[in-house]
This record gives C-alpha cells, structure tokens and sequence, in this order.
C-alpha cells in the first residue's frame, strides 16, 4: 500500500530583529552543534569505523563515554541530533564513494567480467566491502560465504582488492563543516507561546531553564524536529519544519505523457505541447545579470567589498524563475492529467567548452530544481514519474525507431520520412521507451490498484 502522505518542507520566519544578546545564544549552540558534527567527522568517516555507523548505536555509546558533550556543555537534544545527522552524510559520502568506483569499474576494459563481477559483489555486500578495505576476515551467513568463495576462484583477489583500496584512497572525501548554518531542534527543545501579545516560539538555549523567544510572521504550530538557520548580519532567522501532505487522486489522471527538458523550453510533451515558454528568457536575463555584477565587482573589489545588494537581487532573481517554474508544472499537472509521466534521464553536466556565455547560461540551468518540483508534486498527486535512458534518444525516429538526422531544431528520418521538432520527437521516444519496459528508475509514488 502506498503512503497516505509525502513530506513536504515549509517555512517560518522571525518578526522582529532579534536582540543580540538572544542571538549570540544562538549562534553559540550553531558552533557547537558544527564542532559535534566535525568531531563525528574526523572519528567515524574513515575505513575502521565502516561497521559501526551502521545503525549507528556502538557511535552513540562512544560519543556518550567521550565527555565530549559535558566539555561543550551542550544540551542532549542537541548533541546527539547533531551527532546522528552526521553519521548520515557520512553513509551518503561512503555511497558517492561506492558509486563512483563502481562507474570505474564497468568502464575499464582491462578486467573481465569475471573480476567486474567480483568487484561489484564486494561494493554491494557491507561486510565484505568492510573485510577488503581493513584487510581483516569477513564474518558472512553460509550462502553469502560460499557465492564469494565461488567467484574469488575465478580471479586474482589479491590484485582485485588492492586496486579496490586505491580507488577509495582516491576518492573518499571525509566530510568536514566550515561554518556554522544552522541546527536541528527536536520538541522537547522547543514550544509555541505567546510574549508581549506576540505569537513566536520559545528554543532552549545551553542555559538550564532557559529560552530564547523569537516572534514569528504567522501563527502556525507544529509538532516535529524543526531546523533553524541563523542569519546575524539580519538579525534574524528562518525555520524548516518538515509536514505531511495528504496524497491526492484524480480520477480524471488517466493519461500517459512523454516528457522532454529543455533551457530555454522547460518541458515539451509528446503531444508537441510546451510548458515554460519564457524560461530561456528569464535564465538569459539573470546570467547576463550576473556576469555583468561578478565584472563590476571583480574591478571594484578593494573600493566596495560589499556584497549584500548584489545577494538580495541575485534572490530575487532565483525566486521569480523558481515562481514561473511552478506555476507552468501546475499548469501542465492540470491540462495533460497525467497518470504516468516518462522522463528522460538527463546525463551528469559535463566540462565546460570555450565559449564561456553558453556555459554560464547551462551552468544556471535549473533543472535540479525543475526535477525536484516535479517530483514533489507526482508524489503529492499521486502520479508516476519513470525515467528511461536518454542515451541516443533525440537521434531516433519516434515513429519507426529507426536512426534519423537533426538540423537546425529539426528531425527527419530518411527511413520513413517522419518529420517534427527535435524536442517533441525526443519526448515521444521517452514515451515509446517507457512503455517498452527500458526504465532506469521510478522516483513518484505509486498508484493504488
């Protein structure tokens, strides 16, 4: 059965400029919530400690023993959310580091697919993966022992491992905070009230029975492990509380749409209708903006340091394009009622070539942003949303499949004589290749049969 809800972040701001004396208590938990969190860093992100971050319990029964929270004189609630939110980057940064050999592995046409597979059993199973890197005897379940057994008689493991250790020599990064931007506060740590006629909320600070208050701009409450971010220079913060949004179903979303994106097209359909019209247009405006801005700062560096109009209009910039974005997926939501969409699947950004306007136009693409909205909303409407590999996507014919030409925006296939724009034939290979079965991944929520 699929969830009833998605979570879904919304926002609090603070009224009032916060007195400094109150915003020093909370600057001073940031700090020590940071020094929690690199501490974790620099004792857990190496190679000994891969079997006990997982679940993570044996890294809170040493931290606890450490006295590392009576020197900070931190709050519990604090210490250990800071220490938990470490451990989980630091199975997210072990994950790029897997995945990223991993891509090495199937591109290196010096191994067989015998060592490939050896390797790739030894990036999947934690305890052996464990075993190879720290050079120590595996402790595994009979089946996991004897499939390992079974493929280490076929290759040379001892060369096989020491190339494994190298790879993740090289590119294991341990993760490391700079600067102090915020912490996570569970309930207990904070509540709701009222002050001065004045709706807020009151946080715990380092002093025993004491809170800081700060007035908020609306009067909602909620009852989950929030996120505040101090802002000093503003005197102010902002709030991340993370909710539960009640999936929809819509009867009427019985539609199966193949979908293309695009710079200055956000999305094109296989129906040849397009969403986003204006995106290129406004994406074209804020990088000349900020090529124009990074010049005039760059020659008047010494004179005016200052860079707070430039990050309050590079702002509002962001969230006029963020605002025309969701408007056009609501609009698209609406007309096409899709109950499964097909998405290409968008390769990683490559290097820059030399002309330096075009990469700064892709380099502000907001495609990371426009797939993060889109799947959101699948999730919250309870719509399919299917990837299928985008490799020579544009260069088939959409009718036929077979192998076409584009020029100037244009597809033509010499096979049937099918003819369209290039965007609409590359959204209706989406659609032909997803209902074909070739899907690399299915991120939205699944529909109830």
């Amino acid at each position: 059965m699929p969830s009833k809800t998605v979570c879904k972040t919304v926002h609090q701001y603070s009224k009032l400029p916060i007195p400094k004396e109150d915003m020093d208590k909370l600057l001073e938990i940031a700090e020590d919530y940071r020094k929690v969190k690199n501490y974790v860093y620099d004792r857990y992100s190496g190679i000994g400690s891969l079997a006990k971050i997982y679940p993570g319990y044996t890294v809170q029964n040493e931290m606890t023993k450490s006295g590392f929270r009576a020197e900070l004189g931190l709050p519990s609630v604090y210490f250990y959310l800071a220490m938990f939110e470490a451990l989980v980057e630091i199975r997210g940064q072990w994950s790029r580091t897997k995945s990223k050999v991993l891509e090495l592995v199937g591109k290196n046409e010096n191994f067989t697919p015998e060592e490939k597979h050896y390797l790739r059993f030894v990036l999947k199973v934690a305890n052996v993966f464990d075993g190879v890197l720290n050079q120590k005897p595996s402790d595994l379940p009979k089946e996991i022992q004897r499939q390992q057994d079974m493929l280490a008689e076929a290759v040379d493991t001892d060369k096989l491992n020491r190339y494994l250790r190298r790879q993740v020599r090289k590119y294991h990064v341990r993760p490391h905070m700079d600067r102090a931007s915020g912490f996570a506060v569970s309930e207990r740590a904070y509540r709701y009230g009222e002050k001065d006629r004045c709706c807020g909320i009151y946080i715990s600070t380092k002093e025993k029975r004491k809170r800081v208050f700060v007035a908020l701009t609306d009067k909602n409450q909620y009852k989950s492990q929030i996120y505040i971010k101090p802002h000093p220079q503003e005197s102010r913060i902002t709030i991340d509380v993370p909710v539960g949004v009640s999936v929809r179903g819509y009867s009427d979303y019985v539609n199966q749409v193949g979908v293309s994106m695009g710079i200055f097209t956000m999305l094109t359909t296989d129906q040849g209708h397009e969403y986003g019209k204006n995106l290129g247009a406004y994406q074209t405006e804020y990088a000349q903006w900020i090529r124009s801005r990074q010049s005039s700062y760059h020659k008047n560096r010494m004179a005016n340091p200052g860079r707070k109009k430039y990050e309050a209009q590079k702002g509002r910039y962001v969230e006029q394009i963020h605002s025309y974005i969701n408007h056009e997926l609501n609009r698209f939501f609406e007309e096409e009622k899709p109950q499964i969409i097909y998405i290409v699947k968008l390769p990683r950004k490559q290097p820059g070539g030399v002309n330096k306007k075009i990469n700064s136009n892709v380099g502000l693409w907001q495609r990371g942003y426009i797939r993060k909205r889109l799947e959101q909303k699948c999730r919250e409407q309870s719509v399919d949303l299917v990837e299928v590999l985008g490799k020579d996507i544009s260069r088939e014919c959409g009718s036929c499949g077979a192998r076409g030409q584009k020029e100037k925006g244009l597809f033509t296939c010499p096979k049937c004589g099918y003819q369209e724009e290039e965007k609409t034939n590359t959204a209706k290979n989406a659609l032909n290749r997803g209902r074909s079965g070739r899907i690399v991944n299915r991120s939205g929520q699944p529909r109830e049969t």
